[in-house]
């Protein structure tokens, strides 16, 4: 996902392949696997273009991370549980990112 977040365009999955292969060694098919998984997925989107198809993110970073953090809280059943994942949460987050938090909650609180 990072490839393709990155990338100005869709991307082939050889161009793909180029770019992972950078930082690990991983056949082709096996990045044409997780492309159509992915795609299966609605994560990425698929279009033929001659005789390749070329492959870009369906959402962004921020709200593909949104999406997977609210699905995370909802697994959770009582809101105890929630509550102590959320604090786990936010005993991992820096300052910059308590400070945005801190700004969300303050426009929560002012809506």
């Amino acid at each position: 996902m990072e490839c393709l977040w990155s990338a100005p365009g869709a991307l082939t999955v050889r161009e793909v392949h180029a770019s992972v292969a950078v930082k690990r060694n991983l056949a082709y098919t096996t990045i044409m696997t997780v492309l159509q998984r992915l795609a299966k997925k609605n994560l990425v989107a698929q279009r033929r273009d001659n005789r390749a198809h070329r492959y870009v993110p369906t959402r962004g970073r921020a709200e593909l991370v949104a999406e997977l953090m609210s699905y995370a809280l909802d697994q959770v059943a009582d809101s105890c549980g929630r509550e102590a994942a959320l604090v786990h949460f936010v005993e991992r987050v820096g300052v910059d990112e308590a400070t945005a938090l801190r700004r969300a909650l303050a426009e929560l609180d002012g809506a």
